[in-house]
């Protein structure tokens, strides 16, 4: 009979050996290796020193812009007989956000705040929902739905755990009167209002980012951007941002979110208060 010439315990650590290099091929052909790297710098990651200021993606990673849309357009387009997926007009609503958003970095059109922008991405879509003969008051009081949106659960709390130990600010594509009534809405208590409108253009663009840390008289190392998007915390990182990413699990319906960064972060948290945690504040 043939036998091999490793011993038992040589052949054992062979086969274990073999296959955690084919699970790890399957994990890098899938893109999971590079979230579970991400994690696991995330789960020894130690509370960063200097870090002064905290910076918040809002839409998706503080409010439920999805619900909040569909909700608004409801209250206001059923009392006028109009019965359409409402949850299908929010997302057709926000598919034209990056494009709007590019128009304006690319330089084809001069700097707006998001709620003209809003409106144009409106003006794009309601043809689709039969929304033509809708006249210019009901479209504008549309356009405000993304004023009233709600926070998640948690992070109202978490924001204000948080203010005890840093300064906190949106640094957000909206525009400030926007940011003021999701504020007001759902107590957000900024230290200041940060973003697009200040920086005069839009993320992820360097100056956005930079624009934020020098409001506060900050170098970007002092400064963490905190987002439920791996693409904005990559480019914060860029400018020498720390970045935290959390969990927004449901953002385009339930369990659709990013539940793990898929770029190296300082921290990876499911929630603002795992962050706080984290400070022990």
């Amino acid at each position: 009979m043939h036998r091999s010439n490793l011993d038992v315990p040589e052949r054992r650590n062979f086969l274990r050996s073999s296959a955690l290099l084919s699970i790890a091929g399957t994990l890098s052909s899938t893109g999971l290796l590079a979230s579970l790297a991400a994690w696991s710098q995330a789960a020894t990651a130690k509370p960063v020193d200097g870090v002064k200021a905290l910076f918040f993606d809002v839409f998706g990673t503080l409010v439920d812009w999805r619900t909040g849309v569909a909700r608004e357009a409801a209250a206001i387009l059923k009392p006028l007989g109009y019965s359409i997926d409402w949850i299908a007009f929010a997302d057709a609503w926000r598919a034209e956000y990056q494009p709007g958003m590019e128009e304006v970095r690319s330089g084809a059109v001069p700097f707006s705040k998001l709620d003209v922008i809003h409106r144009r991405m409106l003006e794009r879509i309601r043809t689709r929902f039969g929304l033509e003969t809708l006249d210019e008051p009901v479209l504008q009081a549309l356009n405000l739905a993304w004023h009233r949106l709600d926070a998640w659960k948690d992070v109202p709390a978490g924001l204000h755990r948080l203010r005890r130990r840093f300064l906190i600010a949106p640094c957000s594509n909206g525009n400030i009167s926007l940011m003021v009534d999701l504020a007001r809405r759902n107590e957000f208590r900024w230290d200041a209002i940060l973003g697009a409108e200040v920086a005069g253009d839009y993320k992820p663009k360097p100056r956005v980012y930079l624009a934020a840390a020098e409001a506060f008289n900050l170098a970007p190392d002092q400064c963490m951007m905190v987002a439920a998007h791996s693409g904005d915390l990559k480019a914060a990182a860029s400018v020498g941002m720390h970045t935290a990413h959390v969990v927004s699990a449901d953002e385009f319906g339930p369990n659709t979110g990013e539940t793990s960064p898929k770029v190296p972060v300082d921290f990876a948290v499911r929630s603002l208060h795992e962050l706080a945690d984290a400070y022990a504040v």
